[in-house]
């Protein structure tokens, strides 16, 4: 898969606060950890290790929802090698809940578990292997309850609550106890607009619960301290949200659970809960020793959230001459057991819900469910993914019911800057919406039949591959488009903020800058556009970056796209009060000397202060001297609101993201296989930091999005709510020879909001890499596919 750039465009008089430098802003620096992942040297947290160790292990509910009438764990407190086995009972706190919103998630189940796989007891051993059997050896006591599976037995008459004793701040707002949120988005007289209507198209949908499938499991080390308190070790999203939720179920202050990020692989929204921290830090404290805890692939399925599945009922309406006219939806997210982060989901999903397209009549509505199945909450793309794939079908079948060109038809109704949200919100920086479909459809389309070469098929190219199910034989290409609109940053009046350090001193006569964040590096290349952005505000070629850790102010959750906009804003802002610091040192000390120190506009480049026009008034070295300057600051966005709960009107958003994608496929419409032949996206980024890397960023979400589309789903007993495939053996990801070729047009049209114009990238191309599949696919097969993701049998007779 070749990273192709395709055309960069950025609007004349874009200016920065200063020009790219050797590895700055809009370069594509290397990445510090690059060399030492793909040569497997890099130290993930699973390789941590420590001195005369033990190894936790989590006992985990094998039921979905039971009341537990006893627990015994004598024999496994009498297993050789054993050193603690934990219960509820045994917490020291009465804090004895956690969450990302509210307190609803027990540390260890107290008198019923709610899902498959619910944390039940902790063992600590000197050997993993011992830690397991013993955990094995707890004898754990179920009386079953009936099982809440789906709205119907959530909300119908007589349904079973999953929390009877409800006191979250949202309690009060929703129509039933099993209700997590509900959050509705009304604007204009969508029922009037209707009766105007020439055509209405309606669409039920369902959207399949999709797992992160990071490749480094959950894992962290936990070290007791000698003033009482603990030293964690971790692989995490959010090291201060972390730190909030363990601090008071410990009974410590925060400063005495020192947080410090070790190597994370991957996350995707799947680490921005808590898993193994609180157990590690309790049979740490407990046993006076380093715990270690490291997931297996089978526990990690039942150790963090996944991606909410949906069902969506869809209606759309348009003039003959192919203006929309109305959206009425109702998006039904089930949230699993525990709230997590469901309540911010469902905001998305409501405000996100028509998608990039100037609609004036809309009548929407999203909640999630509380349930016994498992708990789902931050993924990539977060509620705008489920719906996007509803509302991208509803516009192909309006588009085929006025005689439209789906392409033209969509582009006929974007939205651009100016246009105005659902929400109410004025989208007041670039949509181009309407450009990026003309791009995706512009590209020359990959050539017909390719697995046919002079020495036979080429298995690799068609659908099945070496499985040789076909030598291309009713195989029939079909070629689907999908745009999305994502949001970037924490919104409806979160106080979403990032706090950088940063020094600046002579080593050995030669400048050198310490960027000190808690940002959380998971993959998306945060380490190396901090010191990108560092060597072009201070003009210093030796930029280190401090290992993350809770010693420095919150970097916020690597999520929702937010870390460049971010923590790279937060170090731009003070790299610039650094630079004024030392120029004002050069002012004092060599000012008397030129007059340029007063009149002229300084800059620092290649270690030196430099005036506009290129003369060299000092060395950094020698401005500086013995002195060191050292600041931290915070960095915040422009505020946003909640959204109204009964009107869903509010700006709640700070900046959103578009991009669109052309997806080629070829279909076996014998046995139903798929092939993605080529995934071609186009992307505003507003300002491509790191172009190499922003291409990463779009291929992996694209790529993510191709998995939900055509393989990727956890299958849930709807009887049971057992979770029935917890491997990569059952839950299937796509390999490097399912992902194709993904030509990608980076657009650069600056937000002049957002620090150098950026967008955030990360999100947007998961949302419509999977209906653009899905589009080719009901062109190649004319079958209606109204589930995600499509599953043989779907395509079959």
């Amino acid at each position: 898969m070749t990273p192709t750039h395709g055309t960069r465009l950025t609007p004349a008089g874009l200016t920065q606060s200063s020009a790219a430098r050797a590895g700055g802003v809009g370069e594509s620096a290397p990445r510090p950890d690059g060399t030492l992942k793909v040569t497997g040297e890099f130290a993930y947290a699973s390789d941590l290790w420590h001195e005369d160790m033990l190894w936790g292990h989590t006992l985990r509910s094998t039921v979905a929802h039971a009341r537990i009438t006893a627990i015994d764990t004598a024999e496994a407190l009498a297993t050789p090698g054993v050193y603690a086995v934990l219960t509820h009972d045994d917490l020291p706190t009465e804090v004895r809940h956690y969450g990302l919103e509210f307190r609803d998630t027990p540390v260890l189940a107290h008198g019923k578990v709610r899902h498959h796989g619910e944390p039940v007891a902790l063992v600590a051993a000197d050997h993993p292997e011992t830690a397991r059997r013993a955990a094995a050896k707890i004898r754990v006591d179920y009386a079953p309850l009936p099982v809440v599976t789906d709205e119907a037995s959530a909300t119908g008459p007589g349904a079973v609550l999953v929390h009877e004793d409800r006191d979250d701040h949202h309690a009060a707002h929703v129509p039933h106890p099993n209700v997590v949120h509900r959050q509705p988005v009304v604007r204009g007289d969508a029922a009037a607009a209707a009766a105007r209507a020439d055509v209405v198209v309606r669409g039920e949908y369902v959207f399949g619960m999709q797992d992160q499938a990071f490749l480094g499991p959950e894992s962290g080390l936990a070290v007791p301290a000698e003033d009482g308190g603990v030293d964690l070790y971790v692989a995490t999203q959010w090291l201060h949200s972390d730190l909030r939720q363990i601090a008071p179920v410990l009974g410590l202050p925060e400063r005495k659970v020192r947080m410090t990020l070790s190597g994370v692989g991957g996350a995707f929204g799947g680490r921005e809960d808590l898993s193994m921290q609180i157990h590690g830090c309790l049979l740490a404290l407990r046993t006076g020793k380093p715990v270690k805890m490291v997931y297996n692939r089978f526990e990690s399925f039942f150790g963090h959230v996944h991606r909410h599945p949906a069902k969506l009922a869809y209606e759309h309406g348009a003039t003959r001459d192919g203006k929309l006219t109305h959206v009425r939806c109702r998006i039904v997210l089930d949230g699993g057991a525990y709230a997590s982060s469901s309540p911010a989901v469902v905001g998305n999903a409501a405000s996100l819900a028509v998608g990039p397209y100037v609609v004036d009549d809309v009548d929407i509505e999203a909640l999630a469910l509380y349930t016994n199945n498992p708990p789902c909450g931050a993924m990539r793309g977060f509620g705008a993914v489920q719906a996007c794939f509803a509302y991208e079908a509803q516009m192909d079948k309006l588009a085929a019911e006025l005689g439209l060109d789906p392409v033209d038809f969509r582009r006929r109704n974007a939205m651009s800057q100016g246009s105005v949200m659902p929400t109410g919100q004025v989208v007041d920086a670039p949509a181009p919406v309407a450009e990026l479909l003309r791009r995706v459809k512009a590209r020359p389309l990959p050539p017909e039949r390719q697995w046919e070469t002079t020495e036979g098929p080429d298995l690799r190219a068609l659908p099945g591959g070496l499985s040789n199910t076909t030598h291309g034989e009713g195989v029939v290409r079909g070629v689907g488009y999908a745009v999305g609109i994502k949001n970037v940053g924490f919104s409806e009046g979160f106080d979403d903020y990032s706090t950088a350090r940063v020094r600046i001193e002579a080593v050995a006569g030669e400048p050198v800058v310490t960027v000190h964040t808690a940002m959380a590096e998971v993959g998306q290349g945060g380490v190396t556009v901090q010191a990108q952005i560092a060597r072009s505000e201070l003009g210093v070629a030796q930029v280190t970056l401090a290992p993350a850790d809770t010693t420095v102010g919150s970097a916020g959750s690597t999520s929702a796209s937010r870390q460049t906009y971010m923590t790279g804003g937060a170090v731009k802002h003070t790299c610039e009060a650094v630079r004024e610091r030392v120029l004002d040192l050069g002012r004092r000390k060599f000012g008397t000397y030129h007059p340029a120190w007063a009149t002229a506009e300084l800059l620092l480049e290649d270690g030196k202060v430099v005036t506009d026009g290129g003369e060299v008034l000092a060395d950094l070295a020698d401005v500086l001297g013995d002195q060191a300057v050292d600041l931290e600051l915070e960095f915040r966005h422009r505020p946003t609101q909640p959204f109204d709960l009964r009107t869903g009107q509010g700006n709640g958003h700070v900046q959103y993201s578009f991009a669109a994608h052309r997806a080629v496929v070829e279909v076996d419409t014998e046995l139903g296989l798929v092939k993605v032949v080529e995934l071609a996206c186009a992307q505003d980024v507003g300002k491509a930091v790191n172009p190499l890397s922003v291409t990463g960023q779009i291929q992996g979400g694209s790529t993510q999005g191709l998995g939900v589309a055509v393989m990727e789903e956890i299958v849930v007993d709807p009887v049971t709510a057992l979770v029935r495939n917890p491997s990569f053996t059952d839950y299937l990801i796509p390999t490097i020879l399912d992902t194709p070729p993904m030509p990608v047009d980076i657009l650069e049209l600056a937000d002049t909001h957002a620090p150098y114009g950026l967008r955030g990238v990360g999100e947007a191309p998961t949302l419509s890499s999977t209906p653009a599949i899905l589009a080719a696919i009901r062109q190649a097969t004319g079958r209606a596919l109204t589930r995600a993701p499509v599953r043989p049998e779907h395509l079959t007779e």
